[in-house]
């Protein structure tokens, strides 16, 4: 059993030097990678090819190539080293003290709803991790543009994404001040916004967004129409507290200007949830420890997911 034991040890170490071999198409240049002799890179190669019964370099005083054999060998073998190299940084990660960079891209609203909260405890509590957090409505290709994590909507977090839920279901609202509907009245359907001034919202992409409603299972989607188009949600708050129209927004953002009366509910019962939001990185990437610290340190701080 020893033997068969130093015997894969062997084979793991020989691996290691064809692979760097095959890489820098030099025994000098692996040797130097690998902080070994060019003899024993030598010597390494030859015990393999003899273990294996085939050549698999192809040596002169001024090349070095590798056989057919070598070329398949190599192929194979790449993927499978990169796997026990991420699996042995995973097992050093879990050692080690959270430290480094964390990318996540989100939405300001986002940002705000889901990161502010815990921005002073987290950076406190890993003072060797730096957050590095770009506000982007566009919804930017995560591992294309080298983030860690984004925070997205529910139902736009692409497939291939592993996805924590960080927020319940999201409900919007249709408000107005009392001194709007005393000058206009109140929708008493979707249809009637029409008529109304309504304060939109476009996204970062340029697109403009359709209000979308919901009762008994009817849907409506209407273009609004109105005076003021805007990017920033708060800013359509104040809008509406200040007259200028009917503003749809997530509910939460209404809640203290309702309480005092600044605004009033339009269309309640036609008014949806949709689903809240994640927190989502890709599934084949190691998770960082900066970054699993981060999810849980939103988990803990955040009713939906610590308690369902």
């Amino acid at each position: 059993m020893n033997s068969t034991h130093q015997s894969r040890n062997s084979d793991f170490f020989a691996f290691t030097v064809f692979l760097a071999v095959a890489a820098r198409a030099s025994f000098r240049g692996a040797a130097t990678d690998l902080g070994i002799t060019p003899s024993a890179v030598s010597h390494s190669i030859k015990g393999l090819e003899q273990r294996l019964g085939v050549r698999l370099v192809n040596r002169t005083t001024r090349s070095v190539s590798l056989t057919d054999a070598g070329q398949g060998l190599a192929a194979r073998l790449r993927p499978a080293m990169a796997a026990i190299d991420e699996a042995l940084a995973e097992v050093d990660q879990l050692r080690q003290t959270p430290s480094g960079t964390v990318r996540i891209n989100a939405s300001e609203g986002a940002i705000r709803m889901v990161l502010r909260p815990v921005l002073a405890q987290f950076l406190q509590r890993y003072p060797q991790v730096h957050l590095d957090i770009v506000s982007d409505g566009r919804l930017s290709d995560i591992v294309g543009e080298g983030f860690d994590a984004g925070i997205r909507l529910a139902e736009a977090v692409p497939k291939d994404m592993i996805s924590v839920p960080i927020l319940g279901n999201v409900r919007f609202a249709a408000v107005a001040s009392p001194q709007y509907i005393a000058r206009f009245g109140r929708p008493e359907v979707p249809q009637d916004l029409h008529r109304h001034a309504c304060i939109r919202f476009r996204f970062e992409s340029g697109k403009i967004y359709q209000w979308e409603f919901e009762k008994h299972g009817l849907n409506e989607t209407i273009d609004v129409r109105g005076p003021l188009t805007l990017t920033d949600q708060p800013l359509m708050v104040e809008a509406a507290i200040d007259g200028i129209g009917i503003a749809f927004v997530p509910d939460h953002l209404v809640q203290n200007a309702l309480r005092d009366g600044g605004l009033i509910r339009l269309l309640e019962d036609w008014c949806p949830s949709f689903p809240g939001l994640c927190l989502c990185y890709p599934g084949h990437r190691h998770v960082s420890t900066g970054l699993r610290a981060l999810i849980d340190l939103i988990k803990e701080n955040d009713p939906f997911v610590h308690h369902r």
